[in-house]
């Protein structure tokens, strides 16, 4: 009975030693735990200065550059500016080849609406047949039944004109009389040329152009190798050279209906009366008196737009029969240095083709430069 109490101590003393144990062991981990995380963090710190090296020395080479490097570098440089700067200087042909044809493009001849060239402005042209070209260009700025065959009247003139002055026969200085064969048989128009009036050959030619004399232009006609006939074959053979199809002459008044062209057609004649001197000094004369052997006379141009100054003109001439209405055309220089040629057939008065042609000449001032 006396060994009761000791099992009662053995426990006791066992779960003291066992709580001893267990502080024990959860000290220990966790000082290991410390002193890990202590080296760890000392070989962080002493880790970093060391990347800092190797990055400083990593990036001084980036940065330097030997004496053979430089030379690289700067050529480098130099071709990317190089590169940058070819837009900048490009070679000068292509460009300005490039240029001239974009000015072209951009710059083509035409008329404009707000200058006047509307339906409606178009509606009130009063000429049957009208055709505007740019000499230059040869664009083509307004056609209005332009391939229209129709008489002409004394525009032939231009064309009596041209084949005289191509056959240089006779001196311009020496005198030819107005016969009976010189008179109208067709229509039986007036002149103020009586027969036997002397003129010489050179103001013949010019009355014939500034104020569509008639009996002047048969003397010409007349005054020729091979006689009339001759010269009309050489009129129809000037015709066919020029390109000009549709044309056909009879005579070299122009009194007869017979003599025909189109508007388009007359373009190519007025660009090649423009060539002879004679013809653009003639044509566009204000007034001229002359001596008939039996006095003088005064002559004024029977285009008033060119006699009023209301349009400048290098070549021009008039028209006029029953049968074809009133024409005109001429090769009017827009602000004195532009050639653009107009013709005008078949107009009803002669104010109406006045006013078409003040109405053209205004739509070009406007519209070219």
């Amino acid at each position: 009975m006396t060994l009761a109490p000791r099992p009662r101590l053995l426990p006791g003393l066992l779960a003291l030693s066992l709580a001893i144990a267990a502080l024990a062991a959860a000290a220990v981990p966790a000082g290991a735990s410390a002193a890990t995380h202590h080296s760890a963090s000392a070989r962080t710190v002493h880790a970093a200065p060391k990347k800092k090296k190797r990055v400083a020395h990593k990036q001084k080479p980036a940065h330097r550059s030997t004496p053979a490097d430089a030379p690289s570098s700067k050529l480098s440089t130099s071709k990317r500016r190089t590169k940058r700067a070819k837009p900048k200087h490009p070679p000068p042909t292509a460009p300005q080849h490039v240029a001239h044809a974009h000015g072209k493009r951009e710059h083509a001849p035409r008329l404009l609406a707000r200058c006047g060239f509307t339906p409606a402005s178009r509606g009130k042209i009063f000429s049957h047949a009208v055709y505007v070209v740019d000499e230059n260009t040869h664009t083509p700025l307004y056609a209005r039944n332009a391939d229209a065959v129709a008489p002409i009247a004394s525009v032939s003139k231009l064309m009596t004109a041209v084949v005289w002055l191509d056959s240089a026969h006779a001196p311009l200085q020496r005198h030819l009389s107005i016969t009976t064969a010189d008179l109208d048989t067709l229509k039986f128009t007036g002149s103020r040329l009586d027969v036997g009036a002397s003129l010489t050959r050179a103001n013949l030619l010019h009355v014939a152009l500034m104020s569509s004399e008639n009996r002047a232009a048969a003397a010409l006609s007349r005054d020729y190798p091979g006689g009339r006939p001759a010269f009309v074959a050489a009129m129809n053979a000037k015709a066919h050279r020029l390109g000009m199809p549709h044309t056909h002459f009879v005579n070299g008044t122009g009194l007869s209906p017979q003599n025909v062209s189109t508007a388009r057609e007359l373009a190519s004649l007025v660009r090649a009366a423009n060539g002879y001197p004679l013809i653009r000094r003639y044509s566009i004369d204000h007034e001229e008196r002359v001596p008939t052997g039996n006095g003088q006379l005064q002559y004024v141009n029977s285009n008033r737009l060119v006699r009023y100054g209301q349009v400048h003109a290098s070549v021009q001439k008039t028209g006029f029969i029953n049968e074809s209405g009133h024409n005109m055309v001429m090769r009017v220089m827009v602000h004195g240095r532009r050639p653009v040629i107009v013709t005008m057939l078949g107009s009803a008065t002669p104010e109406g083709s006045r006013l078409d042609g003040v109405r053209i000449a205004h739509w070009l001032s406007c519209s070219l430069r």
